[in-house]
């Protein structure tokens, strides 16, 4: 069950239906990313999207996020996410991180390696990848200008149905807590946002 403090705003108070918190690891990379869904019918659901800054352990990702919740009135419909990779961390940290996402009742997406990875699945059905560093090499066939604080999403938009496929059949059956080879849990939430922007999610709910 859920932890986290729920006060429900007035009524009329919001213009959407749904708030989708997002906390990255990355200060520039994911959230250039995921602010590409943010701009559907506002009566669906928004974005907030909370950056990493200059410490991104996971124990860090999730003080920001119980900061803001704590901050904030959330409703029963809205969802916190954390997103990490795996490159830089300890098994110990990451163990820590989902247990304490379970008993608050944040959802996590996991990137192994790192984000960039999920970013090659939009464009192949890559291979494993041993660091970060192959994930941006590899990127750069098809970004060959990838920076990591500037580049283009919309030059992967069209690929988003095939990172999803792929990122989904690597997580058969779903893992718990996060990826131990190469791949991405990001999906889960990518689904979700793009099943609320076509109305499929938030625009449904009461």
């Amino acid at each position: 069950m859920a932890r986290r403090r729920r006060v429900t705003r007035p009524i009329g108070q919001r213009r959407y239906r749904k708030l989708y918190v997002i906390v990255t690891e990355g200060d520039k990379t994911e959230p250039i990313y995921f602010g590409q869904f943010d701009g559907g019918d506002p009566a669906d659901y928004h974005l907030h999207l909370v950056r990493a800054g200059t410490k991104s352990a996971p124990k860090h990702l999730l003080r920001r996020a119980q900061r803001y919740v704590s901050e904030q009135r959330l409703q029963q419909r809205d969802e916190v996410w954390i997103i990490c990779d795996t490159d830089q961390w300890t098994e110990e940290a990451l163990l820590d991180l989902v247990a304490e996402c379970r008993d608050s009742g944040y959802n996590l997406a996991v990137s192994n390696p790192c984000f960039e990875y999920w970013l090659l699945l939009h464009s192949e059905d890559a291979k494993p990848a041993n660091s970060a560093r192959d994930c941006v090499q590899w990127l750069r066939r098809y970004l060959p200008a990838f920076d990591k604080s500037r580049y283009d999403p919309a030059r992967l938009a069209d690929g988003i149905p095939d990172a999803v496929e792929r990122a989904r059949r690597r997580d058969t059956p779903p893992c718990d807590g996060w990826p131990r080879t190469s791949g991405s849990t990001g999906y889960r939430l990518v689904e979700k946002l793009v099943g609320s922007r076509r109305g499929e999610h938030g625009s449904k709910e009461s």
